[in-house]
């Protein structure tokens, strides 16, 4: 982990696309020397340094520069790298420490690749210059906090925010009043409400998906599909939401940062109102590493989950294009992000979440849960933060189907912790673990149901849809449930 000391470093530094004048090219020789050997700089061009503790955010193998993945190992590892610390979770620890904890909140750009690879420090030094040398190095030696925050702020808020982001650790609520699809009508009625996930299929036929939508659309408010989870490829989101949209279900498109650019995520999601989708879930995406030979590209994502966020809610709030450009009829959806409960400490994890909820996410689909005593301290640290009144939360749940499965989700998946007791109940249970696994569930779902900022249930079944009926009607909730 860099810091003030040498460290390796994942991935090597980024070098300019074009040819650079040679005062800049022993400019930018100079920063990677000095940068590289304390903070493992990547030169991006793009530094946040200052706003993450003088921890470089692009040591994360995924290139993440608004926090964490939902990956992290227990031992608060990168489950990309497991040799190496959650190079977010230390910015966290420092901030914290430092007293910058608000810093964390505010919502960083994408890299502009026109400026990979290229020097940060001339435009520092020309910006010290318009708000004043002199000022701005008495700032530094000022005993006014208050003072010295600010004559910072005047320095390195033009850098780090360009003016095609304009980012801020504001909330941005939604600016329209009706709700645009029915999972959002029943959540805003305060329904408790299940949603399940169909699996999408590995072939080009759509008749079993069909069968599957068919089979649990009487039983949940909305389906959703997976975007090659587990960078494993399937049928694609988009389509599969078509396919619900036309046998009458209700879709959430869900959308992989790690498969999309940002020309890809605004084209598509323009185009995803055509095919009847209101609902879009924005996720990072699994690592390439968890899916099959030969892996796919593990350098860097060309958005993380918070900025596609960002820019879908002002796509549709602003009428605007990531460039400026305006669209004179905004696509109309409602918003939502996933997260993991357990990927950190609850106080760190809840500005993750807090993060997300203020670049514009309304609905939060967690990791699947087993320990529902835990949720406690995360929902806790969220109302502490006055999230909960702007946020839905469904609960990630599963009816383990066997031993087998219940052991690949404890050891394989990232964010997912199943507890002894749990995987003692389904290794004693046999022949009889899919029953077992279906009164856990059930159990979870009624020891969830009543806590402060719960709203309903995801059900994902990883490919067990025919359960989605009898799970529902245990539970009690078909009343809302129902479309």
């Amino acid at each position: 982990m860099s810091g003030i000391k040498p460290a390796r470093r994942w991935q090597p530094a980024f070098y300019p696309f074009k040819r650079e004048k040679i005062g800049r090219r022993i400019l930018e020789r100079t920063e990677l020397l000095v940068k590289g050997a304390l903070y493992g700089c990547r030169m991006c061009g793009n530094c946040l340094l200052q706003e993450t503790a003088f921890i470089c955010p692009m040591e994360c193998p995924k290139g993440m520069r608004n926090g964490p993945c939902g990956g992290v190992t227990p031992e608060k590892h990168c489950y990309v790298d497991e040799t190496r610390k959650c190079v977010w979770h230390s910015i966290y620890k420092r901030a914290i420490k430092k007293g910058r904890e608000k810093t964390l909140l505010e919502v960083l750009p994408p890299l502009d690749w026109n400026k990979v690879g290229t020097e940060t420090w001339l435009d520092v030094i020309n910006q010290v210059r318009k708000v004043g040398t002199g000022k701005f190095m008495k700032s530094l030696i000022s005993n006014d906090i208050e003072e010295k925050s600010r004559m910072w702020d005047l320095v390195f808020r033009s850098i780090r925010q360009p003016i095609w982001w304009h980012g801020d650790s504001d909330y941005h609520p939604a600016t329209y009043s009706e709700p645009v699809s029915n999972l959002e009508r029943l959540l805003r009625n305060g329904d408790f409400v299940f949603a399940t996930e169909v699996t999408p299929p590995l072939s080009a036929t759509s008749e079993k998906l069909s069968r599957d939508i068919e089979l649990v659309k009487p039983w949940v408010t909305a389906i959703n599909f997976t975007d090659a989870s587990s960078a494993n490829p399937k049928m694609s989101g988009i389509a599969c939401c078509k396919v619900a949209a036309d046998l009458g279900a209700e879709p959430v498109y869900q959308i992989a940062a790690r498969d999309t650019t940002r020309v890809g995520l605004q084209s598509n999601i323009i185009g995803a109102g055509q095919f009847g989708i209101k609902n879009v879930l924005c996720v990072t995406g699994d690592n390439s590493k968890t899916g099959p030979l030969p892996t796919s590209e593990m350098n860097i994502v060309d958005l993380d989950s918070v900025q596609m966020l960002w820019i879908l809610r002002r796509m549709r709030d602003e009428g605007i294009y990531l460039d400026g450009r305006k669209m004179k009829f905004p696509p109309k959806f409602f918003l939502g992000a996933a997260t993991s409960p357990f990927a950190s400490d609850p106080e760190l994890q809840a500005i993750r979440d807090q993060k997300k909820v203020n670049a514009g996410a309304q609905f939060f689909q967690t990791n699947l849960i087993f320990e529902p005593e835990r949720l406690d301290s995360w929902l806790e640290e969220l109302d502490r933060r006055d999230v909960l009144k702007k946020v839905f939360i469904l609960i990630g749940i599963t009816p383990l189907k066997s031993f087998k499965a219940a052991n690949y989700l404890h050891q394989k998946v990232p964010g997912v912790y199943l507890p002894g007791k749990v995987l003692n109940r389904m290794e004693k249970a046999g022949e009889g673990a899919a029953e077992e696994g279906i009164q856990i569930a059930l159990e979870l779902i009624d020891s969830i149901r009543n806590k402060k900022g719960v709203n309903g249930i995801h059900l994902m079944t990883l490919g067990w849809e025919p359960v989605v009926e009898r799970i529902v009607r245990e539970s009690g909730f078909h009343h809302a449930a129902g479309r």
